[in-house]
């Protein structure tokens, strides 16, 4: 697949260079004689937060050199209105023909344009299908990516004889009855956390295919539409599409609404049913978390873990307790865990594991931070000396959170 690089500031600690492989998004990669303390220098940069609505019937997910997409649109609009080269940052990769109401994208300027008065000048630069319906200022280093959210998605569904043609680019088309009772019952199967690499394209690069859905619904209305609509901490390539295609089979009786805990439990894309087209899917919108929780809970029948934040504002410590968990399962829900505090803002993450675990002394489970076991032996010394080289961790954690009794064994990380 070829794609077009473009250079651009990213309003961190690098530059990025754009690579049009979805509507709002695109690589990063560091390039020499450009540091953070620049930035931070550069009192006059500002970024600015857009929130995006765009029928995505005309855009493609990767575009040649003369095709459009939104991402093109969007930069191509700034640029023009601010006479200097913009690049923006999306929140969420979109395929091509899957429209918005709530995207997000942010990108940096010197401009003195108010923030939220943005919308409207760039909004006479944009394609009728393109609108830019808020606008504010946020600090520098807010990243739409990096952020804890809540993404919404619904999938339409036009569940009548004959296809109404105003319907055709928004609304999957399904002649055959469905029976929209078991479609939700299907779809509360989906709800909580759980690996969801069973409804991920097979082609997909993500690291973690574990996801938490926190609502999972299907309705039908007067006019025919069934509307499936999901909202979780984040969605894996044509997971909501594929979502639509199993339940499209549970619908038409082909399937019963318990073999959707089966294909989550299989872990196999072939389980699982078609990707539906993309004209029925809109990102709805995406509501970002306002304060981090003092305590996050990762459960479900194969693991149970809490990432303790209470020290994280005034120490810049986590703590995450693994209480139980399968096996196989171990190492990556320490790589979750502690990637979650990391992205939280901690400095030092402590993990503690119940006795009876197999656990390496050496793995770094993904975090290429420094990382080793604390035993009571252990001449380190924690947080700037404030406890001795020797300190028995039992006592640091009890010290520093109420740990459990049989919590004798800590994995330490630092950045």
């Amino acid at each position: 697949m070829k794609s077009s690089a473009k250079a651009g500031y990213d309003g961190e600690q690098h530059r990025v260079e754009k690579v049009e492989s979805g509507n709002l998004i695109f690589r990063e990669i560091e390039l020499p004689g450009f540091s953070g303390q620049q930035k931070e220098n550069n009192k006059a940069m500002r970024r600015i937060k857009l929130t995006v609505a765009y029928d995505g019937t005309a855009y493609k997910l990767a575009a040649p050199a003369n095709g459009v997409t939104i991402e093109k649109m969007l930069n191509k609009a700034l640029s023009d209105l601010l006479k200097e080269p913009v690049c923006v940052i999306g929140a969420s990769r979109t395929d091509s023909g899957v429209h918005a109401r709530g995207n997000v994208a942010v990108f940096d300027t010197e401009s003195r344009i108010p923030g939220d008065k943005f919308c409207y000048a760039v909004n006479r630069g944009l394609p009728e299908d393109i609108r830019v319906v808020e606008s504010e200022e946020v600090p520098l280093d807010w990243h739409p990516r990096k952020q804890n959210c809540v993404k919404t998605y619904e999938y339409q569904i036009l569940n009548c004889k004959i296809e109404i043609p105003t319907r055709r680019l928004y609304a999957h088309f399904c002649y055959y009855p469905l029976n929209v009772e078991k479609m939700n019952e299907a779809a509360k199967y989906l709800i909580g956390e759980h690996d969801f690499i069973s409804f991920c394209a097979a082609n997909h690069q993500a690291e973690e295919t574990v996801r938490t859905i926190y609502g999972a619904e299907v309705k039908k209305n007067d006019e025919d539409i069934v509307t499936i609509r999901l909202c979780g901490s984040g969605f894996l390539y044509n997971m909501v599409r594929i979502i639509a295609g199993t339940l499209l089979k549970v619908g038409t009786g082909e399937w019963e609404p318990e073999h959707v805990k089966e294909v989550l439990e299989a872990r196999n894309r072939k389980e699982a049913g078609q990707t539906a087209p993309a004209k029925g899917l809109t990102l709805v919108g995406i509501e970002y978390e306002r304060e981090i929780p003092k305590e996050i809970t990762s459960r479900n029948e194969h693991w149970d873990a809490v990432l303790d934040q209470s020290k994280l504002e005034s120490d810049g410590i986590s703590c995450v307790r693994i209480r139980f968990s399968e096996p196989e399962e171990l190492p990556r829900l320490i790589r979750r865990m502690v990637h979650q505090a990391y992205r939280n803002g901690a400095k030092e993450v402590f993990v503690t594991v119940p006795d009876g675990y197999e656990v390496s002394e050496t793995e770094s489970y993904g975090i290429t931070d420094s990382a080793g076991w604390m035993t009571a032996a252990t001449e380190r010394s924690i947080r700037g000396g404030r406890y001795e080289p020797g300190t028995d961790p039992a006592d640091l954690f009890c010290d520093l959170f109420r740990c459990v009794p049989d919590h004798r064994k800590a994995l330490f990380f630092g950045k």
